[in-house]
């Protein structure tokens, strides 16, 4: 669609066209996809589509629109294009680096808080394989006297991070740390979250295009069998966790009993499973293991 089939189209026009193109175009969310694109390309509320829709559209707008649309054609998904993404009610900008939040994340958020609902106790969060922050900036928005660490290997995902946290409200008690997991971490946190890389590496090329083709490589890939960073992760967290301290991980929806009995002979008690609105298999929590010396200076 050229910027000329939008201009002077109404917002409420422009919605509809651009409806009626991504339907042609095989999108599946195709009105989702276009009342997203139009809210963030003009910069409106949805209060302002309903009060304002009349309102035409200029060169400018229309030039952006019609971009935005063929972008979305060939592919990319809509948070990649306008650039951020809605987590927990909180706005976070993307990089090339990091990951599209997705809703299924918000229930690792929801375990951690409900393990620790005490609004008003300190916590020390420690998030691995942090991308864009959405779930230290998440757990700190919810509890106003926790401080969190997010550790990442990607300098590019650790500065998105910062910006998110900032942007958030929650950047001073945050800080970013590059790092291999565990390797570079000193300290005791009560609470460690992850949502670590888990495609087994052969099924990354079958996965959907707007997946393959735009989110990051190494936050995918999980190694041969997508256990690869649990393996690191379970091998290296009891150090990090304060007595009574708890850690909490996003999983494949195939992969609650390979994860348990990797924790289990590292020596961490399963706490619970928890399945996401589909009725998959998403979230496993375990206590610390026992007879663990918590010698690392605070964090």
């Amino acid at each position: 669609m050229k910027p000329d089939a939008l201009q002077d189209l109404s917002r409420r026009e422009a919605l509809r066209a651009l409806t009626a193109r991504l339907h042609a175009g095989g999108v599946a969310e195709a009105a989702g996809d276009a009342r997203f694109l139009l809210l963030g390309i003009l910069g409106l509320e949805t209060r302002d589509l309903l009060i304002e829709g009349g309102r035409r559209l200029g060169p400018a707008d229309a030039a952006s629109l019609a971009a935005a649309l063929a972008r979305r054609l060939a592919g990319e998904p809509v948070a990649r294009i306008l650039g951020a993404w809605e987590f927990w009610g909180l706005p976070f900008r993307l990089g090339p680096d990091t990951l599209v939040p997705r809703p299924d994340t918000e229930i690792l958020v929801e375990v951690a808080l409900a393990a620790r609902p005490d609004r008003a106790a300190p916590l020390r969060c420690l998030d691995l394989g942090t991308g864009s922050g959405c779930i230290l900036t998440a757990l700190l928005s919810e509890r106003p006297r926790a401080t969190g660490v997010g550790l990442d290997r990607s300098e590019g995902a650790l500065r998105v991070a910062r910006d998110n946290a900032v942007t958030n409200g929650v950047g001073d008690r945050a800080r970013f740390v590059a790092g291999d997991w565990c390797d570079a971490l000193w300290g005791c946190f009560d609470l460690v979250v992850s949502n670590p890389p888990y495609i087994a590496r052969a099924v990354i090329g079958t996965l959907d295009r707007e997946v393959r083709g735009h989110d990051p490589a190494a936050a995918l890939d999980g190694g041969a069998d997508g256990l690869e960073a649990y393996r690191r992760i379970l091998g290296g967290a009891g150090a990090c966790l304060a007595p009574g301290g708890l850690l909490v991980l996003e999983i494949g929806y195939d992969q609650a009993a390979a994860v348990t009995d990797l924790a289990r002979a590292a020596g961490y008690r399963a706490r619970g499973l928890t399945r996401d609105l589909a009725g998959h298999d998403r979230v496993l929590s375990f206590d610390r293991p026992e007879g663990l010396f918590s010698g690392h200076r605070d964090a």
